[in-house]
């Protein structure tokens, strides 16, 4: 897209889901929440996203009772219905495409990185993540003639936990609000590496404080891409059932939601390549898979492959 030079802001790291609880809604009992939770059923996501009639013949519930309290949920934590044609003008409006640098990285993303979007790569440890992250914000940044000028306008911060993060990105946020404009140019691009870096220590004996956590700070991705127009990439780990199991993403089904767009890299040994395969994407066919060559780019077709199980 052509216009004003962008800047990027990349989040450098080492290594609010509602939980269900009683009173909640009306019909959710604490003896409903503890059978639910015996079955792995957590949260409002979980809860609403469930074969409610498998739930109810696993945990000897009435079926009626179940379909009544999900209905409430639904009503008390939705958004509120819009025009479609409304959410296509308004989209027309505000969605840009970015480059990633990369041609047959953007070939995978149909065009690029678009704005009011998260975007996810995820891939073990050395899969290339945080090279391409530099790489995107390289890319972005360079709409001038010099790269000094360009790497200006890529503003680096460090945080060491979710409480750190979340207090940087309420900073950018308000001064998002106030319309504080640098001199470098508009703000078009958030990358953070890595997500799971902040939310895994989180998720251990207190896990629904750090599901509140994770999901506070997915409403705040969410919003600074929708509300200002930028594209957010954020990184993953990956993690197996089994040593023999198939790759899938870190931190579970309630993070799953939030990305738009999934890619994973793995690497090549003895190869400076890495496959890239789209998991999760709005607009292109999953199974699609492409070869990136970190110090190169260089365009190689993609091939339509089975996508990766459990992703």
């Amino acid at each position: 897209m052509q216009g004003s030079p962008a800047r990027s802001l990349l989040f450098s790291l080492p290594v609010e889901m509602v939980v269900l609880r009683a009173g909640l809604c009306p019909g959710l009992t604490e003896d409903m929440i503890q059978l639910l939770r015996a079955n792995g059923i957590r949260t409002v996501v979980d809860f609403v996203s469930s074969d409610l009639e498998d739930v109810a013949q696993k945990c000897s519930l009435s079926y009626k009772a179940l379909v009544a309290v999900r209905r409430v949920l639904l009503a008390q934590f939705s958004a509120f219905p819009a025009n479609g044609a409304d959410l296509y003008e308004e989209l027309k409006s505000s969605t840009a495409i970015l480059p990633t640098g990369s041609p047959s990285l953007d070939q995978l993303l149909d065009s690029g990185l678009y704005t009011g979007e998260v975007t996810e790569l995820m891939g073990a440890s050395g899969s290339g993540k945080t090279q391409v992250c530099l790489g995107i914000a390289a890319s972005v940044s360079l709409g001038l003639k010099q790269h000094l000028e360009a790497l200006q306008r890529i503003q680096v911060v460090r945080v060491f936990n979710i409480y750190e993060l979340l207090s940087a990105l309420q900073e950018l946020r308000d001064r998002l609000s106030q319309q504080v404009v640098s001199s470098t140019g508009p703000l078009k691009m958030v990358l953070l590496d890595s997500v799971s870096a902040v939310i895994y220590p989180l998720l251990g004996g207190r896990q629904s404080e750090g599901l509140a956590l994770m999901m506070q700070l997915s409403r705040e991705l969410k919003t600074l891409a929708r509300e200002f127009s930028l594209a957010v990439v954020v990184t993953n780990q990956v993690t197996r059932d089994s040593s023999t199991g198939p790759l899938k993403p870190a931190l579970g089904r309630s993070w799953s939601f939030v990305p738009s767009t999934r890619v994973l890299l793995e690497s090549k040994e003895g190869s400076t390549q890495r496959a890239a395969s789209l998991a999760k994407s709005p607009r292109q066919p999953t199974g699609i898979q492409v070869e990136l060559d970190i110090g190169n780019g260089d365009v190689l077709e993609p091939s339509l492959v089975p996508p990766t199980q459990g992703l």
